[in-house]
C-alpha cells in the first residue's frame, strides 16, 4: 500500500516525465489508485482533472507504471548496495536522480555479482595493487608481462563499469552511429529471392532508422538470412576519447600508456558489445512501440467504421471448388436464411438463388468478403444482374474463420455449419463492425505489419486497450450486447460480463440502469465504473438512453427545474438543452462546469453515435491482375496500413502498396493522409509480374 508521500512523488514524477499540469495529474493518479478506469476518468470526471482527454489520461496510466518499475529497481539496486555495504550518500543521490533503467543499471554496474572474467582472475593472483599503482601515476619499476596484463584487464573492467563511460558511448553511438546488415556466410543466394533482398547491403544512421526497417532486419536476421553491425564512423578516435574521460591528467609517461591501452581494450571487447546489445534492446523497443501504435490506429478505424444501421444483408463468403456461402441477415444480424451457391459451375442456379433470397427476406444490400474469388463474385453478380439493384460492399474477411471455429460462435450459432458462420460474420460486420469484430482476438484481424515480432504482451495491452475505447466512446445496448462485447465495458470484465448475461436469460431484459444492482457480484464500484457507458432503449427512464451517468440525474433534474420543465420533456426535446449556459449553472453551484458542458451536449443529440455517419462505397474498376497497366489511374479501398506505406485493394486478388513517399506531401505517418476504408484514386507506377507486385501512388501526388 502506498504512503501519501509516495503517491504525491509518485504523480509529481509522472506529471514532469509528461509536462502536464500537476493538479490534473494527480487527480488522475488518485483515481486509478482507487479502481477507476481511464474510460471512466476522461469521461465522467473531467472537473477533477482539469478536462484532461482520454489520450492524456491514458498517457498518465502507462507513466505510473513505468514511474513505479523505476521505483521498484531503485529499491533493488538501493538494498542490494546497502547489504554489500557500497551505499554512500553520492550513490543514493545518484540512485534517487535516476531517470531511467540504463541509467540504475551504470550505477549498479561495478557492484553486480560477476561471473568469472579476466579481471576476477587477475584479482585472485594479487594484481589489484598494481592496477591502483598505474592509475594513481605511482612509479612501476620492474613489472613481469603477466602482472601487466593482469593488472591491464582490471583497469579494463573499471573502464567498463564507469557509467561515465557508458553513457559517453551510448550518446555518441545514438548520434553518429548506424546499423549495417550484410548476407550471411552460405545464405546469400536464399536472401536473394527473400522479401529481404532489398536490405543484402544496407546501412542507416541509428537515429534515422524506420520501425518497419528494423523489425524486417530482426526477422531476416532472426532467420539466419542477414547479419547485422552497429558501427561508429570515428571508432578510433572515440576509443581515445574515452581513455582521456577515464584516465586523470596526472598519469603519464608509461602509465598512460598501459592505462590507455587498457580502455582501449575494454573499448573493444566490452563496453562496445554491452553498448551494442543495449542500442539492438533499444531499437527493438522502439520499433515494437511504433508498430504497435499503427496496430491500434488501424484497428481503431476499423471498429469505428460506420455501422449500417436499418439495413437487411445478403452475406456472401466467396469460394471456387466450394461454393459461395450465403446467410441473409435481418437489421440486428439474426440469420433468415442460408445455402451454399456455385457461380463457378452453376452459375444460373446460383443467380435464381440469390435473388430469390434478396427477395424473400427484402434484403438491401450485399456484403462481400474480400478472399478469394471475391472479385470473380463481385463480376458473377453483375453478370446476374443483381447488382446494381441491390449495392454491394466488399467487407474483410480477416478473422472471420477464428470466429467461426471460437466458442463464442458455437454457442451464438450453434446449428450453423462452421463454414456459414464466417458469412454470417462477414454480414454482421458490415451491420455493427465494432459489435462483431470484438468477438475476436484483435490480434486476429490482422492490421498492421510484423504483428508476430513485436513484443507480445505490449501488443496485446494496446489493442484490448483500444478495443475497450471504442465500445465506451460508442456506448452499449445492455439488452442486446453480447458477452464478448459487455466484456470491454469500463468495470465489468468477463467475470461480470457472464453474470450480466445470465441474469439477462433468467430474467429478461434489464427494465433500467438500476436494475443493473441485482447482477450477482456487481458492487457499487462496478455499477459507478460502467453505468454510464451502458444504454436502455426501452427503459422508463430516458436519461438511461443517453450517455449520462446516473450520479448526474440529480444535477439534470436541477437543470430542468431551471428551464421551467422535468427530466422528460428536457430530455425529449433537444433543443431546450442548446439554450442552456453551463457556465452560468456551473457558477450557481449545480455542477463542475466540464460535468454540465457534457450533460447539455448528450441532451442536445440524445443517442448520438459518434461513429462516422456513412461509409463510402467501393466499385472494383479492374477484375485480374492483367487488366493493369503502367500509368492506369484507379479506384482503390485503403485495406491496411503500416509504418512504410498503406495496401490499397483495386478489386483483384493482389493489393497495390502505396509507399509512404507516394503520398503526395512530406508525412511522418500514413495515417497523417490516409485511414482504413477510405476510397482513393491511384496511379499504377510499376508492376512485378513474376511477384504480382503493384506499386501504386497517390493521384495527384508528384509522379
Amino acid at each position: 500500500m502506498e504512503t501519501t508521500a509516495e503517491a504525491d512523488s509518485l504523480a509529481a514524477a509522472t506529471a514532469a516525465a509528461l509536462s502536464l499540469p500537476a493538479a490534473g495529474v494527480a487527480a488522475v493518479c488518485r483515481l486509478l489508485g482507487e479502481g477507476a478506469t481511464v474510460a471512466f476518468i476522461s469521461r465522467y470526471r473531467k472537473d477533477s482533472t482539469g478536462n484532461l482527454d482520454e489520450t492524456a489520461v491514458r498517457a498518465i496510466e502507462k507513466e505510473m507504471q513505468r514511474q513505479k518499475s523505476l521505483d521498484e529497481r531503485r529499491r533493488f539496486v538501493t538494498d542490494a548496495l546497502s547489504q554489500a555495504g557500497c551505499l554512500t550518500g553520492d550513490i543514493v543521490r545518484r540512485i534517487a536522480d535516476a531517470d531511467s533503467m540504463a541509467v540504475l543499471d551504470d550505477i549498479y554496474a561495478p557492484y553486480r555479482p560477476r561471473r568469472r572474467t579476466r579481471a576476477t582472475i587477475a584479482r585472485e593472483k594479487g594484481y589489484e595493487p598494481l592496477a591502483k599503482r598505474i592509475m594513481a601515476g605511482s612509479a612501476l619499476g620492474h613489472v613481469d608481462s603477466d602482472a601487466l596484463d593482469g593488472a591491464s584487464d582490471i583497469i579494463a573492467e573499471w573502464a567498463a563499469d564507469s557509467s561515465r563511460l557508458r553513457s559517453m558511448l551510448r550518446g555518441r553511438l545514438w548520434r553518429f552511429g548506424t546499423l549495417s546488415s550484410a548476407p550471411a556466410k552460405g545464405r546469400e543466394a536464399e536472401l536473394a529471392v527473400s522479401p529481404f533482398a532489398g536490405y543484402a547491403s544496407f546501412e542507416a544512421p541509428l537515429r534515422r532508422l524506420a520501425s518497419h526497417q528494423v523489425l524486417a532486419l530482426r526477422r531476416a536476421k532472426a532467420q539466419g538470412l542477414l547479419r547485422l553491425t552497429v558501427g561508429l564512423p570515428d571508432r578510433q578516435a572515440f576509443s581515445l576519447a574515452l581513455a582521456e574521460a577515464f584516465v586523470p591528467a596526472r598519469v603519464q609517461g608509461e602509465n598512460r600508456r598501459i592505462a590507455f591501452a587498457a580502455v582501449a581494450d575494454a573499448f573493444g571487447r566490452l563496453l562496445m558489445p554491452a553498448a551494442e546489445t543495449e542500442i539492438h534492446a533499444q531499437l527493438k523497443e522502439q520499433a515494437d512501440a511504433q508498430a504497435i501504435d499503427v496496430f491500434a490506429s488501424n484497428l481503431r478505424q476499423l471498429l469505428m467504421a460506420p455501422p449500417m444501421k436499418g439495413r437487411r444483408v445478403l452475406a456472401l463468403d466467396p469460394g471456387f471448388r466450394n461454393g459461395c456461402k450465403v446467410a441473409a441477415l435481418d437489421a440486428c444480424g439474426n440469420v433468415l436464411a442460408h445455402c451454399v451457391v456455385y457461380p463457378f459451375g452453376k452459375e444460373e442456379a446460383a443467380g435464381r438463388c440469390l435473388k430469390k433470397l434478396i427477395s424473400d427476406n427484402s434484403l438491401d444490400v450485399i456484403a462481400l468478403g474480400n478472399g478469394t474469388a471475391s472479385a470473380e463474385t463481385a463480376d458473377f453478380l453483375k453478370r446476374q444482374g443483381i447488382v446494381p439493384a441491390t449495392p454491394v460492399e466488399v467487407v474483410s474477411e480477416s478473422g472471420a474463420s477464428v470466429y467461426s471455429a471460437s466458442e463464442v460462435a458455437v454457442e451464438e450459432l450453434p446449428e450453423l455449419d462452421v463454414t456459414i458462420r464466417g458469412a454470417v460474420s462477414i454480414g454482421r460486420r458490415l451491420i455493427d463492425p465494432l459489435a462483431e469484430l470484438v468477438k475476436i482476438d484483435p490480434k486476429a484481424i490482422g492490421v498492421g505489419q510484423y504483428q508476430h515480432d513485436v513484443d507480445q504482451g505490449s501488443l496485446a495491452d494496446s489493442l484490448d486497450y483500444t478495443v475497450g475505447s471504442c465500445v465506451n466512446a460508442v456506448g452499449v445496448d445492455l439488452n442486446t450486447a453480447s458477452e464478448r462485447l459487455l466484456t470491454y465495458v469500463s468495470g465489468i470484465g468477463p467475470v461480470l460480463a457472464r453474470n450480466i448475461v445470465a441474469y439477462r436469460r433468467a430474467n429478461g431484459p434489464f427494465a433500467n440502469r438500476r436494475a443493473l444492482r441485482k447482477v450477482p457480484r456487481l458492487g457499487d464500484k462496478a455499477f459507478e465504473q460502467a453505468a454510464g457507458f451502458l444504454r436502455i432503449p426501452e427503459s422508463d427512464n430516458p436519461l438511461d438512453r443517453t450517455g449520462i451517468h446516473p450520479e448526474s440525474y440529480p444535477v439534470v433534474a436541477a437543470i430542468a427545474a431551471r428551464a421551467g420543465t422535468d427530466t422528460a420533456t428536457l430530455a425529449a426535446n433537444p433543443q431546450l438543452a442548446s439554450g442552456i449556459d453551463a457556465a452560468a449553472l456551473a457558477a450557481e453551484g449545480l455542477g463542475g462546469n466540464a460535468t454540465i458542458t457534457d450533460i447539455l451536449a448528450e441532451l442536445s443529440r440524445p443517442g448520438r453515435d459518434p461513429r462516422q455517419e456513412t461509409a463510402e462505397t467501393f466499385s472494383p474498376e479492374i477484375t485480374s491482375f492483367g487488366q493493369l497497366s503502367v500509368g492506369m489511374v484507379l479506384k482503390g479501398k485503403v485495406e491496411n496500413i503500416a509504418a512504410f506505406g498503406a495496401f490499397v485493394d483495386l478489386g483483384i486478388h493482389h493489393s497495390g502498396l502505396i509507399h509512404i513517399s507516394r503520398l503526395g506531401r512530406r508525412v511522418k505517418s500514413v495515417g497523417e493522409v490516409l485511414r482504413l476504408g477510405q476510397i482513393v484514386d491511384v496511379r499504377v507506377e510499376a508492376i512485378e509480374n513474376e511477384r504480382r507486385r503493384i506499386s501504386l501512388a497517390l493521384e495527384n501526388s508528384k509522379p
